[in-house]
């Protein structure tokens, strides 16, 4: 080991034999050996540490042929296999950036991608990382603010394996171009008979497309409606209402001192968490004016749909979940509270299913998706989509169940 004027290097002899041809397996004779210099040898602790490797290399029939050391250097490989492992361990646990990797290797953005990029693309094409999937969410997920006829479509469709297991309890399994119900069911179709038999439970937004494709490719699965998308609805209601009775009665949008103005915020949150001042507040501007009553009903059916969540016992729940749906139509007051009781109407079915499900939901998706959203701001953003997608796919744990990311 020497030490140059810029970090360390340490003289690695290769002790294999040359053993035979890679085409023929025939014996060959050695004819010498060759120096291959790799980045990365990290002796000791310094990434810059290079690893000069003195490979063996064979003669037959008039040709060479040279043997790489996969445990050291890869064939062709600029990077030893230790410094790959490093790389790669540090963009998936440690949100590190491809730029200062190569900073800290002493090398330049492209040489680090083009040797980590490969062993990426392998582990997203192997179909062990679909094994022992059980639970499956779908979200949509937008990676980019450009010009679609320059960059292509802006949404993509990500799939999520929820499955609790040995592997993180949300892992990114795929995302795909575009937002629709064909592409999550190409996906589908494409991951073979046998995973889809796999999958009992299939989480979603309300969203159609969606759907429709789990109605086509996943007929045993149990579809379930996201808790979250179910109460956003309901505060969406509550807060139409209130801007629609605020202009019906005062002629203009809320101003301060407006009494339906001055409570916007308290409508949101649970009515278990309101202190005694806010509650006052909430009673009296009900009370303010007769129209008002609109707004008072609107938000306890809204605070009645989020009680069906906390319930002691699913059962208790899903008698709570059943009655509303059932009366809610009686106390439309507005179009958006009509359009609220009509969805849940519709999505009756994956509505209560959450109750037989042991309460799954989307909320592992949503956060695999602020876990890309992370990424892509540290990253300050993407051109390519297909490196976006193995970089998406490596921080969210989607390459983890892969042996070819174990160097």
């Amino acid at each position: 080991m020497t030490k140059p004027q810029a970090g360390l290097m340490l003289e690695v002899e290769s002790c294999d034999p040359v053993t035979g041809c890679p085409g023929c397996g025939v014996i060959a004779t050695g004819d010498g050996r060759d120096d291959r210099c790799a980045l990365g040898g990290r002796a000791g602790a310094d990434p810059m540490a290079q690893a000069p490797l003195d490979l063996p290399r064979g003669r037959l029939y008039g040709g060479l042929f040279r043997r790489a050391s996969p445990r050291g250097l890869r064939t062709r490989g600029l990077l030893s296999t230790r410094a790959i492992r490093w790389a790669i361990g540090l963009l998936r646990r440690e949100g590190a950036k491809i730029q200062g990797l190569a900073r800290q290797l002493g090398t330049t953005w492209n040489t680090l991608w083009t040797q980590v990029q490969p062993i990426l693309a392998r582990a997203a094409n192997d179909p062990v990382r679909f094994e022992g999937v059980q639970v499956l969410g779908v979200d949509e997920h937008i990676w980019h603010h450009r010009d679609p006829r320059r960059r292509g479509p802006k949404e993509l469709t990500g799939m999520v394996g929820l499955t609790r297991g040995p592997h993180p309890t949300a892992r990114l399994l795929d995302l795909v171009p575009g937002r629709s119900g064909k592409a999550y069911r190409d996906w589908l179709d494409a991951r073979g008979e046998a995973f889809r038999k796999r999958v009992e439970i299939a989480t979603l937004d309300p969203f159609q497309g969606y759907k429709n494709a789990i109605d086509d490719q996943l007929e045993d699965a149990t579809r379930v409606l996201d808790a979250f998308h179910i109460v956003k609805l309901g505060t969406a209601a509550v807060d139409d209402v209130r801007r629609r009775i605020q202009q019906e009665t005062f002629g203009h949008r809320g101003r301060k001192g407006d009494p339906l103005y001055g409570i916007r915020h308290i409508l949101r949150p649970g009515r278990e968490r309101l202190t005694s001042r806010q509650q006052a507040r909430l009673n009296s501007a009900f009370a303010a004016h007769p129209d008002h009553v609109a707004v008072e009903v609107a938000y306890q059916c809204a605070q009645d749909l989020r009680d069906v969540f906390h319930q002691p016992t699913p059962v208790k729940g899903r008698q709570l979940a059943e009655q509303l749906i059932a009366t809610l139509p009686r106390y439309a007051r507005s179009p958006r509270s009509r359009d609220w009781g009509k969805t849940l109407r519709h999505w009756k079915t994956a509505f209560l299913a959450y109750f037989d499900t042991d309460g799954a939901s989307n909320g592992g998706t949503e956060a695999i998706n602020g876990i890309i959203e992370l990424g892509r701001r540290i990253a300050r953003g993407f051109r390519n989509y297909e490196h976006y997608r193995l970089r998406m796919l490596l921080i969210t744990g989607g390459l983890d169940a892969s042996p070819h990311t174990h160097l």
